[in-house]
């Protein structure tokens, strides 16, 4: 049986109305499941924690912007804290762990090793509650179903999945697809 996971999640808007109205919202669902049928689909059962931001589309441009160089807002961003990917997967699906460049990489600062029994930190997702709604309407479907759908899709970039090729996108969709299934709702992508 997985751990539950520890989520640390924040959420920040216009203005402290709308930001009563997500928290009411996301206190509907299961945020807990959504990372737990994730990890298990693929195969992960370490303890886990994460952190989730819920913003507006400026919020999340300002993100891509500064971290991947792209001046637009956009659905979910993840920020993995790991070095490389602890899922097991086919190479074609997973990013490509970073390396240090220049003089001394080799000496680079050891990576940190979660101590045994402690939660493994995976990262950091941003999503776009605008984005969501904007995406649900577009697809006819509820807000929530769309938010499960991107927090799982942030849960597996987290862990080493990669949709840059179409092996990891289609990977990365069966399992969202599964997640909203084992979640009562009705997948919706191809």
């Amino acid at each position: 049986m997985q751990a539950h996971p520890s989520i640390e999640l924040y959420v920040n808007l216009n203005d402290e109305q709308q930001n009563k109205q997500v928290e009411q919202a996301l206190s509907t669902i299961n945020l807990d499941s959504v990372v737990i049928n994730t990890l298990q689909l693929a195969g992960i059962t370490l303890p886990v924690m994460l952190t989730l931001l819920i913003t507006d589309d400026a919020g999340i441009q300002d993100m891509n912007k500064q971290y991947r160089e792209q001046d637009k807002a956009t659905d979910v961003l993840s920020f993995p804290l790991l070095e490389q990917p602890i899922v097991q997967a086919p190479e074609d699906q997973l990013w490509t762990p970073q390396i240090e460049e220049g003089a001394g990489a080799e000496q680079s600062t050891p990576a940190f090793v979660t101590p045994p029994g402690m939660l493994t930190n995976l990262g950091d997702i941003v999503i776009s509650w605008p984005t969501i709604l904007l995406q649900a309407q577009t697809a006819g479907h509820d807000h929530l179903t769309e938010l499960i759908y991107l927090f799982s899709h942030g849960v597996l970039h987290l862990i080493g999945y990669d949709d840059q090729t179409e092996a990891g996108y289609q990977a990365m969709v069966g399992i969202q697809q599964a997640v909203l299934q084992t979640m009562g709702q009705k997948a919706y992508r191809a």
